[in-house]
């Protein structure tokens, strides 16, 4: 790619036994980044411009020459691939709702469908998660594509797609439309054959939705089954993002299983349970949250006038402190998290816990309490109830917007050198 002057990252060497590379650096600043800073402004919108006319390039140009059997994953994104992504949507977020819908006539939609969207002739470069957090801008204004490894052979509508209905981004359907004449000009100037333009756009449409469905059940699973906050909270706006397609996009062809089943996804009762409450400006809540050493400090006193509050013991936790390698670290060194996370039952630990916690928080939102105090703590207050209290902070904050105060109580005797 970087030798046909295609916007990614140089690699500029590598050792002789590949497992080390000196990769370009292309900054921290996202096209997401501009639009959340900026808003839709001529700038913004000519970097999304510029993005998909780079896009047409790199889809087209940059497929030459590649070794697709060197793909991650499958090497091309067809039918099976497609029906993946609605099944991701149908185990991960569908199932959840607990709707009663007929199995086998929503597969025969989804089959349907995947059918017709494989049979798209022209297959490109896909990069497969298009989107504005992977479109970084130079300091020159030039734009740059990070994240591609999953890419693929596959329509180049995916891409498409997948760019202008990025639910955080939401984009203007005035927006929408200029963009996609943009990036059909692009893509003609890259081609040797010509488009039909009518054949293209009613793909494109299949292939937003198959995006929206993917997105959806991935928001499902970090969301509702790892409890991630950040995916819990954008699960709203996905749904708003499916219903604004549904209220504009007429799919070629009929599936009665599954127009019925993403009408009652876009319902306000589904819309409801997703909504979190969230602290507003006058919210008087604050939450404490502590670790502590049972050995050394002993449960944490409550200064409040309510008292109570949530005490986790994370002994039950593989203690990282009985490695040489982690004894003079704590749960905020990046190393001790990858252990707790990938060699203990931490986060599913910490599940339980966003469980049994987020009951509270809702409810004293709702009846404008002042304070709730939650206290991890473990035998030395140093490894694994730091990094608890730290994920339950940065869980409340992206859940709920709260305020809170993270406080390790035994800090001062950490065996840090």
């Amino acid at each position: 790619f970087a030798k046909k002057e295609l916007p990614v990252p140089h690699i500029y060497a590598v050792s002789a036994d590949k497992h080390i590379y000196i990769q370009e650096d292309l900054g921290t600043e996202s096209l997401l980044n501009v639009l959340e800073r900026e808003g839709a402004t001529d700038n913004v919108k000519n970097l999304y411009k510029q993005s998909l006319e780079e896009l047409a390039r790199l889809q087209v140009t940059g497929q030459d020459g590649l070794d697709y059997d060197r793909c991650l994953t499958s090497s091309t994104f067809g039918k099976e691939a497609i029906m993946a992504d609605m099944l991701y949507f149908k185990y991960y977020f569908l199932d959840i709702l607990k709707f009663p819908y007929d199995k086998q006539k929503l597969l025969q939609d989804f089959d349907q469908l995947a059918t017709y969207l494989d049979s798209e002739e022209d297959l490109y470069f896909m990069f497969r998660d298009f989107q504005s957090r992977n479109i970084m801008v130079r300091p020159n204004g030039k734009v740059g594509f990070i994240d591609f490894q999953g890419g693929m052979k596959g329509a180049p509508q995916y891409d498409l797609a997948s760019l202008l209905w990025q639910a955080k981004a939401n984009l203007s359907q005035e927006w929408k439309d200029e963009l996609v004449d943009v990036y059909l000009q692009a893509l003609k100037k890259n081609k040797s054959k010509p488009i039909d333009t009518e054949a293209f756009l009613s793909r494109y449409s299949g292939y937003i939705l198959i995006r929206l469905l993917q997105v959806l059940g991935a928001y499902g699973f970090r969301g509702l089954f790892e409890r991630k906050a950040h995916f819990l909270t954008s699960i709203p706006l996905a749904l708003h993002n499916l219903d604004q397609y549904l209220a504009g996009k007429k799919l070629p062809l009929d599936y009665p299983e599954l127009n019925r089943i993403l009408a009652h996804c876009i319902s306000d009762k589904v819309l409801a349970s997703f909504t979190t409450i969230k602290a507003s400006k006058d919210s008087r809540l604050q939450v404490i949250i502590n670790s502590f050493s049972y050995l050394q400090n002993g449960y944490p006193q409550d200064p409040t006038e309510h008292g109570g509050g949530y005490v986790f013991d994370c002994r039950g936790i593989l203690n990282p402190g009985r490695q040489e390698a982690y004894k003079k670290l704590s749960g905020e060194d990046e190393s001790v998290q990858h252990y707790l996370e990938q060699e203990t039952e931490m986060l599913n630990f910490l599940k339980s816990v966003y469980n049994l916690i987020d009951i509270s928080v809702e409810n004293y939102l709702g009846r404008n309490f002042d304070s709730l105090s939650i206290n991890f703590g473990c035998t030395g207050g140093q490894h694994r109830s730091v990094y608890a209290a730290n994920a339950v902070a940065r869980h409340l904050r992206n859940k709920f917007g709260l305020h809170t105060v993270v406080q390790h109580l035994n800090k001062a005797n950490w065996k840090t050198k």
